[in-house]
């Protein structure tokens, strides 16, 4: 085994989900190494060993680069340091690369299914190349430490790393004034810019019940200053949406995934279209006005407040709702009943962990036309595939989208129909 802080050598293969990539030392295993790139040759300090399972090191020092390393733009980037972002250290082309290696990986892997040559990690439609990499994010949570101080945390650490600004985050965001303050007894504080340019700052207060699987309770959110209520705009239409709520953080984002669902599915006038995980209804929205006053779009939630938000932006289209509930094993038959509803389309756009085996079957059992899946997890997106390839599904289009520049995440729109 290695001791943390131990020096060990590295040739460096290829990326790993995560935000990693790869490397094998003979008779030590697997090591995921962070701040390298494929191709490299590194040394590399041990930050952690699973005692011959597989061991975690980062690079210190590259001694051989690849052609596709870049300089980081942010002093804070590098072993050690803020956790916010994993490939700083690579070009914008191949950050997607690396991206599609890696969805690429995961089908391979977990759906045993080879993606065609022609799916690519596309960069949003804000330009394209290095311009595109910064100035993104329209939202950032900053942890506060002990002293009450706020920042960004380091890698795979609880320890705050302290910075005057983000340069991910949009002008307001990355360099707010809540960086300068100091914010005692909370967990963390985020500063959120809707379509309008209008701000929110939002405290993280520790939350309340028993603690899940290891993890603390969900923060108590409570905006503290700025608009309770944020505007954002998606194929021409505003939506009013809490401060506190969830909404795509880059700014084209949304925008961009409802114009792909949209091409994918193509519901058509007097369809019946049932949306998951519907938010605060901004799919919701798109789906009711595809498919007109002749067709019905439902929408299910679990956040009351999300659900609110989403009868405020449907209230001019009579012909849709959205349903508080959850979606799991356990209530899926019982959510589709209260839908009520033999859809054309179903579309699901899941937490990170995916819809899940049982949500899945339950889905196809339904016989939709067409299943329109957006995905912020390429593993959980593969393992739900997997559920449609056994059902006697095809996937029919797949697309990548770089939503996340400088990290490791990559959101895709996938649509299934039956064979």
């Amino acid at each position: 085994m290695f001791t943390p802080g131990d020096i060990v050598e590295l040739e460096v293969g290829a990326p790993a989900h995560g935000g990693f990539c790869v490397s094998r030392v003979e008779g030590r295993g697997v090591c995921f190494v962070s701040h390298a790139l494929p191709g490299e040759l590194v040394r590399a300090r041990v930050t952690e060993d699973r005692g011959g399972s597989f061991f975690r090191a980062d690079a210190i020092e590259v001694l051989r680069a690849s052609p596709d390393r870049v300089t980081p733009p942010c002093p804070h980037a590098g072993p050690g340091r803020c956790g916010g972002c994993d490939w700083q250290h690579a070009s914008g082309d191949a950050q997607r690369r690396l991206k599609e290696s890696v969805v690429r990986e995961q089908f391979r892997r977990l759906a045993k299914y080879e993606l065609p040559d022609s799916f690519l990690v596309e960069p949003l439609p804000a330009g394209s190349g290095d311009e595109v990499l910064l100035g993104w994010r329209s939202r950032i949570t900053y942890a506060v430490d002990e002293d009450g101080r706020p920042g960004l945390h380091r890698h795979r650490s609880t320890e705050v790393e302290r910075i005057e600004r983000c340069p991910l985050g949009v002008p307001g965001v990355g360099d707010s004034d809540v960086l300068a303050q100091q914010w005692p007894g909370l967990l963390g504080v985020a500063v959120v810019q809707d379509g309008t340019g209008e701000q929110a700052v939002i405290a993280h207060r520790p939350g309340v019940g028993r603690q899940s699987r290891g993890r603390r309770p969900p923060d108590r959110l409570e905006v503290i200053a700025g608009a309770e209520t944020l505007t954002f705009r998606v194929l021409g239409r505003e939506l009013q949406v809490a401060a506190t709520g969830f909404w795509q953080v880059h700014p084209n984002a949304l925008h961009t995934f409802t114009t792909a669902l949209l091409d994918g599915t193509r519901p058509q006038p007097g369809e019946g279209v049932l949306d998951l995980y519907a938010g605060a209804g901004a799919l919701t929205v798109a789906l009711a006005a595809a498919v007109g006053q002749t067709g019905r779009a439902v929408g299910i939630e679990s956040d009351h407040r999300a659900v609110a938000d989403a009868a405020t932006a449907l209230a001019a289209m009579p012909w849709a709702r959205v349903l508080p509930g959850r979606l799991d094993e356990t209530s899926i038959e019982r959510m589709l009943e209260l839908a009520d509803l033999s859809p054309d389309v179903i579309v699901l756009d899941p937490p990170r962990a995916g819809a899940g085996q049982a949500v899945m079957r339950a889905l196809l059992d339904r016989g939709p036309r067409v299943i329109g899946y957006v995905a912020c997890d390429p593993a959980a997106l593969a393992r739900d595939a997997a559920v449609a390839f056994a059902a006697g599904w095809q996937l029919d289009s797949l697309r990548g989208f770089d939503a996340f520049p400088m990290t490791h995440h990559v959101e895709c729109v996938a649509t299934f129909t039956r064979l």
